[in-house]
């Protein structure tokens, strides 16, 4: 396939993610066109700036999270990293800090 085909339907199929219309490629198939999955990458500091931008503690934030609070505390101090989908949906909290308020309920 010549380059400049490859390079238009790359930056189309990138368009069709990013407007968040379905597609179905694989991994390998994004790679082909010049695609890739960025890896999320949280300092211990921007997790606890994500914590502090939703204003709450760290037990309730880990409780937002469905995780421990001593994992939050580790997070922060730098001693572990958040793994898997925790990283995403905390990149998606540093983007968007009130995504999640939905999850806080008043019982009044």
């Amino acid at each position: 396939m010549r380059e400049s085909i490859k390079n238009a339907i790359g930056s189309t199929v990138q368009d069709l993610i990013n407007s968040g219309e379905k597609t179905s490629f694989t991994a390998k198939e994004l790679k082909l066109l010049g695609i890739e999955i960025p890896k999320v990458e949280l300092s211990a500091k921007d997790i606890q700036h994500i914590r502090e931008s939703t204003h709450l503690s760290q037990s309730v934030f880990a409780k937002l999270l469905n995780v421990s609070s001593s994992s939050v505390k580790q997070w922060e101090q730098g001693k572990r990293i958040p793994t898997g989908a925790t990283k995403v949906l905390l990149e998606l909290l540093m983007k968007s800090p009130d995504i999640l308020d939905y999850r806080i309920v008043s019982n009044y």
